[in-house]
């Protein structure tokens, strides 16, 4: 009787401990592994075989898994601002018990540790440090970077301020940013200039990082910088910051015990359609450019993911379909895991080494093949680290 008494007064207590754990947000799950899926499987999978058909109708489609090069938006452009707008739905789950906690200092120490990590992290990927050469190592450079500075902007905004202060904030750092593209003016560069070669982020950047800025080289004590290269970081950062806080106050939403589901779903869709249209409508402005991260394309971007989200959140946490998603929790819950593996270690070896012998029969589809044989690899890796629970994260 002991043993029975407290045999069920255990799985009463386990019970209520269960039941005043937080819910896990499958839908994030499942979308973030939807995005590593496209950006490290899909995309590359569907980009050789339009090179390896060469064909009229897949042609066409080529746009879709490409970034649009200068204005305008295409799907593909889309796969940078969700990673950013997911970490900061992270935020409201990681840090409300903090919030009231006076003591905050060890928060900061560990939000100031991820970020050295994932710089770290994003210079391995591509700031050359695996090259070992001082000529080559490049500093801001990475989406891992742009996560670092928008989450630990976002994070400490969460735990300082009020709801309020940060969206007043968010909408300050998106007019600082066109305000400075628009207004200020050095040399040839800037003033509402936004052309590739003559906006005020491309100085900026030029001026700020020199040779450390990404594929520049010093040649005869000149720093020359990469032709065609128009990515921008440093006034950039401001709406990298935006991005995260958009996905933070999603965030909101989704943890918000006084909102229904069907309320949630409801913001999700109306918050991403109104951003979206607010986004090009600005466009006829201040133009909707990724490279140089507009505050329009924060809004287009940032509406897209509230959608996305959305149906995400309406069709897994709502309707509670689970069925099938192992495959995207598989990306998704190791997911800076299967970014660096796919953008470190090239797995072609392996396929080139079993496989080589199909390339006699398949010609240009050879290549596809081994495309496949990489992507199957992280999978399989991912895969391990899913049925053995070990999810790594920073």
């Amino acid at each position: 009787m002991y043993n029975s008494f407290h045999s069920d007064r255990f799985k009463s207590l386990y019970i209520m401990e269960r039941q005043t754990l937080p819910k896990r947000l499958e839908s994030l799950d499942a979308l973030r592994g939807l995005d590593l899926f496209f950006l490290v499987a899909f995309g590359p999978l569907i980009r050789s075989l339009i090179r390896a058909a060469d064909v009229p109708w897949l042609n066409s489609c080529a746009w879709l898994f490409k970034h649009q090069f200068w204005t305008g938006f295409s799907p593909w452009d889309l796969i940078m601002p969700l990673f950013l707008f997911m970490s900061g739905i992270t935020i409201p789950f990681a840090y409300s018990r903090y919030k009231t906690n006076p003591d905050k200092k060890p928060l900061v120490r560990r939000l100031v540790k991820r970020v050295l990590l994932l710089w770290l992290f994003g210079m391995i990927v591509q700031g050359n440090l695996r090259a070992l050469d001082p000529d080559h190592i490049y500093f801001y450079t990475n989406t891992l970077q742009t996560i670092a500075v928008g989450y630990l902007v976002s994070a400490l905004l969460y735990l300082y301020t009020s709801r309020r202060t940060q969206i007043i904030v968010s909408f300050a750092l998106l007019l600082l940013y066109w305000a400075a593209m628009q207004f200020i003016k050095v040399g040839s560069y800037g003033g509402g200039d936004y052309t590739p070669d003559g906006n005020l982020c491309e100085w900026i950047d030029r001026t700020v990082m020199g040779r450390f800025r990404d594929s520049a080289e010093v040649k005869d004590g000149v720093v020359v910088f990469a032709e065609g290269y128009y990515y921008t970081w440093i006034l950039s950062s401001l709406n990298f910051v935006v991005t995260v806080m958009s996905g933070m106050f999603a965030g909101y939403i989704a943890k918000s015990h006084e909102l229904a589901e069907k309320k949630k779903v409801q913001l999700f869709l109306g918050i991403g359609i109104a951003l979206v249209v607010l986004g090009w409508a600005w466009n006829e402005i201040l133009p909707v450019i990724k490279t140089i991260w507009t505050s329009s394309m924060v809004f287009v971007s940032s509406g897209y993911c509230f959608l996305l989200m959305g149906l995400f959140y309406y069709w897994i946490d709502y309707k509670c379909h689970h069925k099938h998603l192992t495959w995207m929790k598989v990306y998704g819950m190791n997911s800076i895991v299967a970014y660096m593996l796919a953008e470190t270690i090239h797995f072609n070896c392996i396929g080139e080494s079993l496989l080589f012998g199909f390339e006699q029969y398949l010609g240009t589809y050879y290549s596809f093949l081994i495309v496949f044989s990489e992507a199957a690899v992280v999978f399989f890796i991912l895969w391990v680290m899913y049925k053995q629970r070990i999810f790594l994260k920073v």
